[in-house]
């Protein structure tokens, strides 16, 4: 069947691509519309890339990132960037970490200066590294050990789904992982994964590209060039046989489960896997999605069901493996394998009748929508930008994401629907209130 023409307009921000000497590559996106710049640094190291034993590492080594650098002391990134009015974060994420700044664009200099600084190395030292591993043990503490449904389901899935270390173990990490980490580690770790040839730099919003290149390159230049470590494979078989496990949460109200399904590679195999992207929506989102309206106002088995893409729930910036993830609560007394039971003939009756007129079409239009607001912020498109770049080599493909959306057909949805298996799944479950 021919791909039908969607009728959702693609956005035109203009993108310009240069890869400097010592091997970072460089995005610059201008958008003259208001007086502000977005600036990102993505680094393709994250959770799947810590050894065995250093479990939480990529998440510590982002905090160390904001502890001084070559030459500014500790606490003068925050300063810097918030006397000139800006906002700045950073995030780990499985396959990397970034670094980012919002600020008016006359501080684009100072942006760029800082993040030059700290490429060229944090300060590494034994006060920093044991102040941020006890912040990070407690962000463990506050948002997975102190808090109903803590790691539900991004840390509590993958160990049942996968095998392997780099995509079964806890990327948080443990407090004896965390409190055996040594300086010395973290200096092999910014050796290792922190080099420019590992980089990407983009720069979005309010710029001239004569002048942001001549910065780019005044700041960045002589920053030592080192190569991108080999990127290993973290490839494992398909499931062939369901895979279920349940875990007491003595702070969680009510029973929940989450299940995933394998899918196709998001990078090499882009036209296969987008129809999932779309299926998940046709499924959970709004009032008229499919189990949304069975299983929550139908039904009432369940207070709330979602589905996404990838385990930390953005479609457009994951790597295989990955999978499609269905996560509901239940209502009191619900049970886990009716509702499962559910899915499952909801999935089979979509592969097998198709969608109801105008379905496809409503849910493509609201993905499209969320995917235009969601770039309309000149931060949002500089970061989704960079991590195209890191990860595809195209940043400009966030332009035609609303429409390839659109155009995927009702046929692609059906047999991405026939995939979904039981044999395919892996379901974690929480009990809630510690009992058994």
């Amino acid at each position: 069947m021919a791909a039908r023409r969607s009728r959702i307009p693609a956005t035109r921000y203009p993108v310009e691509r240069f890869t400097l000497d010592n091997g970072l590559r460089v995005v610059l996106a201008p958008d003259r519309s208001a007086p502000v710049i977005g600036v990102a640094v993505v680094y393709d190291v994250g959770i799947r890339s810590e050894p065995q034993g250093r479990t939480g590492f990529a998440h510590l080594f982002e905090h160390l990132m904001f502890q001084g650098s070559e030459n500014l002391e500790k606490l003068a990134h925050f300063r810097h960037v918030q006397g000139a009015g800006g906002t700045f974060n950073g995030s780990t994420h499985l396959d990397y970490t970034d670094y980012f700044e919002t600020l008016p664009s006359n501080a684009l200099e100072r942006a760029l200066f800082l993040e030059a600084d700290r490429m060229r190395g944090p300060r590494l030292t034994e006060e920093n590294l044991r102040n941020q591993v006890d912040v990070v043990k407690e962000e463990i503490r506050v948002n997975v050990l102190n808090r109903p449904y803590g790691g539900f389901p991004w840390l509590k899935l993958p160990p049942v789904m996968f095998d392997t270390f780099p995509n079964a173990h806890d990327g948080y990490g443990s407090f004896e992982d965390l409190e055996s980490a040594t300086v010395a580690d973290a200096a092999d770790f910014f050796d290792r994964y922190y080099a420019c040839g590992n980089a990407v730099l983009a720069v979005g919003g309010d710029i001239d590209l004569g002048e942001a290149t001549a910065l780019v390159e005044r700041h960045f230049g002589d920053v030592p060039a080192r190569p991108a470590p080999v990127r290993p494979g973290f490839d494992e078989p398909d499931l062939t046989a369901e895979r279920r496990e349940s875990y007491p949460d003595r702070l969680a109200p009510l029973p929940a489960v989450a299940s995933a399904w394998r899918v196709p590679d998001p990078i090499t195999d882009f036209e296969a896997y987008l129809p999932y992207v779309v299926l998940a929506e046709v499924l959970t989102d709004g009032d008229a999605s499919r189990l949304v309206e069975r299983l929550v106002l139908r039904d009432r088995a369940v207070t709330s069901v979602g589905g996404y893409l990838g385990f930390m729930g953005d479609p457009f910036d994951v790597r295989d493996p990955t999978a499609l993830l269905l996560q509901a609560h239940l209502s009191p007394g619900g049970d886990v394998d009716k509702m499962l039971h559910t899915v499952d003939e909801e999935l089979d009756r979509l592969a097998t009748d198709g969608l109801v007129e105008g379905e496809l079409a409503r849910t493509q239009a609201r993905m499209a929508t969320h995917l235009l607001r969601d770039t309309d912020a000149v931060l949002n498109r500089t970061l989704q930008m960079a991590v195209l770049e890191q990860q595809r080599g195209e940043p400009g493909l966030i332009n035609e994401l609303p429409r390839l959306v659109g155009e995927v057909t009702e046929a692609q949805i059906r047999a991405a629907a026939a995939t979904l298996r039981p044999e395919r799944r892996a379901s974690v479950e929480v009990i809630p209130g510690g009992a058994r």
